[in-house]
């Protein structure tokens, strides 16, 4: 969406089919037009982001930044040889209970054997894999600290401060027509996690 001033006074957010790639699936329902007030947004925005980043709020934000890291780096990996790893001990400690009950082991030698090699096998793929690249509690409290206090930059209203504010927070905000709802995501710029919120 672009923005666009109307009469020096109201500034508002216009997506036009238009700009649209050719054959988009959105462009099916997509009107010719959206248009959306400014000042509509920056209440509820101003409101929420208050809430997050309030002081008494900010140890659950902090708390809510680093549980909503995605390391995808390896992480289906990671998950994949978990299992394997797991599988394998469900298997010997079957094989134990099965000994330990009168079976004869024996029996059960090669079955041992095999569920070793994999255990083994999925704990080497795991001590082998790089360490998940994700951003301690302690880093993102001290990145949130760096911030510039952001109560008082909404209270005081400043556009120049609001906009270099919603640069440093690397607001997002999307557009659902069909719910009327503005869906607004806070990124900010010195670390790579996300705050989720409705507007």
């Amino acid at each position: 969406m672009q923005a666009a001033t109307i009469r020096k006074t109201h500034t508002y957010y216009r997506c036009h089919a238009r700009t649209l790639a050719p054959g988009s699936q959105a462009l099916s329902q997509h009107p010719r037009t959206v248009n959306l007030a400014e000042d509509v947004l920056l209440e509820p925005l101003n409101k929420w982001l208050s809430q997050i980043f309030d002081r008494k709020s900010i140890d659950r934000t902090v708390a809510a930044m680093v549980a909503s890291q995605d390391d995808s780096s390896g992480k289906s990996s990671r998950e994949v040889a978990k299992k394997r790893l797991t599988d394998a001990e469900t298997k010997l400690r079957r094989f134990q209970a099965a000994i330990a009950a009168g079976v004869d082991p024996v029996a059960l030698v090669d079955a041992i054997n095999e569920a070793e090699e994999q255990r083994a096998a999925a704990s080497a793929e795991l001590n082998g894999l790089p360490a998940p690249n994700l951003t301690s509690e302690a880093e993102v409290q001290a990145a949130v600290d760096s911030l510039s206090d952001v109560t008082v930059v909404i209270k005081e209203g400043d556009p120049e401060k609001l906009s270099r504010l919603y640069g440093e927070l690397g607001i997002e905000l999307k557009y659902d027509k069909a719910k009327e709802a503005v869906y607004a995501t806070t990124s900010p710029r010195v670390f790579n996690v996300r705050v989720r919120g409705g507007t």
